[in-house]
């Protein structure tokens, strides 16, 4: 048994509900390996587990995305040996820990010459601009891309990663310096949802035309916006839901605004298969690697201080990206 520093909750409800804790560790059962984890990523997804959005069990860690180095190994595992330098993103809660015993199956080797930091800044934010732009909608060079949350992880990666396939990327954010922080990562405008009527300048930017895809996390207050934003046979990506669930999808309500296509996907259903997963952390790792890839690490707060990190995360006051240090 080992000693483990962990950040739980019970019931769903704020930040407030997290507590910090000390727990025995199990050794890792066959197929298993424990992790001595040095950063672990803080992602919105979080938000949802703690505050009931997603169904969790009670009580339930949190988390899917962390970085460290090896330590103990178990029966039947061979793809990894300890001291070896790992990262995961995704699979089950329960990164917000100092160790854990995670599947061997479903880890990733950190690449040469990018730190723990790094790796847990961009892989599951970085993944998920991979899925979203590659599969879910793969878009094209000179295509007119809607993109809201612009200045957030996800926002920044996915303005750089879409200037690399030549996108005109349309981001949406939050006040002048995070449109400035938007067009200096790929985005060829940048509309400040606090004063601009977004419809009303995408349709100016796209010469009327609206855009074939809009990647709207935000849900419930933007998904009228985001429909009068939609050209023709529009893809409506629905990826987050910061502002709440958006309503119910009436197929007529599609059809009458042209014909369009909505879906809400996830990460986990995009890299199921360990095929799928070492394509797209690949992808991620290669652009890093190239430059095109370049997170911005905003904070980084201590493991013990998770509840301030999701205040700061849901109340805007972050960009680009934040850890935690256990």
């Amino acid at each position: 048994m080992t000693r483990a520093k962990v950040v739980r909750f019970v019931a769903p409800g704020g930040p407030d509900v997290m507590t910090y804790e000390t727990v025995e560790l199990a050794d890792p059962a066959p197929g298993q390996v424990q992790i001595r984890q040095t950063a672990v990523g803080l992602n919105f997804q979080e938000i949802y587990q703690r505050s009931g959005a997603y169904k969790m069990p009670s009580p339930s860690g949190l988390g899917n995305e962390a970085a460290g180095v090896v330590e103990k190994i178990g029966a039947g595992v061979s793809s990894v040996a300890p001291g070896d330098r790992v990262c995961y993103g995704g699979g089950e809660a329960g990164a917000y820990a100092d160790r854990r015993n995670y599947p061997a199956a479903r880890l990733l080797k950190i690449p040469e010459g990018i730190g723990d930091e790094l790796a847990v800044a961009v892989l599951f934010k970085g993944m998920t601009v991979e899925y979203l732009l590659n599969r879910c909608y793969p878009v094209r060079s000179n295509e007119n891309v809607l993109f809201y949350a612009a200045s957030g992880g996800v926002g920044l990666l996915a303005g750089q990663w879409g200037r690399h396939i030549g996108a005109q990327m349309i981001g949406v954010a939050g006040g002048a310096d995070k449109c400035e922080l938007a067009l200096a990562n790929g985005y060829a405008w940048a509309i400040d949802r606090l004063s601009d009527d977004v419809a009303a300048r995408v349709r100016e930017v796209t010469g009327g035309a609206g855009v074939p895809v809009a990647y709207d996390s935000i849900g419930r207050t933007t998904f009228d916006t985001t429909i009068r934003c939609l050209a023709p046979r529009g893809y409506f990506i629905s990826f987050g839901a910061i502002s709440g669930p958006p309503p119910a999808v009436e197929a007529s309500r599609l059809r009458e605004a042209g014909s369009l296509y909505f879906t809400r996907p996830a990460l986990n259903n995009y890299i199921a298969t360990r095929e799928e997963l070492e394509a797209s952390a690949g992808a991620v790792f290669a652009l890093l690697a190239k430059g095109v890839l370049k997170p911005r690490l905003h904070v980084r707060y201590k493991l013990a201080e998770a509840a301030k990190a999701h205040a700061d995360l849901e109340s805007g006051r972050t960009v680009g990206s934040s850890i935690l240090i256990p």
